[in-house]
């Protein structure tokens, strides 16, 4: 993990704080595990908004049985759709539009040079923060600010339990800049939903 010291230091630090929420919001498995080290490491190089948030989810990882981990992360985002961390199913719900969201957004990434393993949804929200923290701060805050709601209601339904990964949320919208629109409760039920995503490009390949 690259701790970005060529942008300017806020620039910097909120980049370094995505990507740790990134590795901490993915399933603990021993990849994941094994990691928490040095993500502790660059947790303690950078400062400001968030970072006591996500030391917490840090620290839990830290310190968590592996088994225990494992069972609350699928406690917390497999089994409620409230909870889950693809975000697009926030702002279209189980749609057509849905899809169209997806697309839109790989297109987006593959217009900065971004390809996320094939295996994930590209609005998994580990996969949005590596890429706001690799990317340039004008695709960042597209991708950022285009989510943000969803973040917010995300963030809301994890406030209903006891969790540490709300405080991982909690910090990378600390990160953001602006509030968004309310969304409704619930999500649409069909081809309802935010305006599609902003390519900034014409197409795909």
């Amino acid at each position: 993990m690259k701790l970005l010291r060529s942008r300017p230091a806020a620039t910097r630090d909120h980049a370094v704080l995505r990507q740790i929420a990134g590795w901490c919001l993915q399933y603990p498995d021993e990849a994941v595990l094994g990691k928490v080290g040095l993500l502790r490491a660059c947790l303690d190089e950078i400062t400001g908004p968030g970072h006591d948030e996500l030391s917490r989810t840090v620290a839990y990882l830290e310190n968590g049985d592996p088994r225990e981990l494992a069972s609350h992360y699928i406690e917390v985002f497999d089994r409620k759709p409230r909870r889950t961390l693809h975000l697009s199913w926030f702002l279209d719900g189980d749609t057509r539009r849905r899809g169209e969201t997806l697309a839109a957004l790989r297109r987006f990434y593959r217009t900065h040079g971004f390809a996320p393993a094939e295996n994930e949804l590209p609005d998994f929200l580990p996969v949005i923060l590596e890429f706001a923290a690799a990317a340039g701060s004008d695709a960042a805050g597209q991708v950022l600010a285009r989510f943000h709601p969803a973040l917010d209601l995300l963030h809301r339904n994890l406030s209903t339990m006891d969790t540490p990964y709300r405080d991982a949320v909690t910090a990378v919208l600390a990160t953001l800049p602006a509030t968004p629109a309310p969304l409704p409760a619930e999500p649409p039920a069909e081809l309802v939903g935010l305006d599609p995503f902003p390519t900034g490009a014409g197409g795909g390949r």
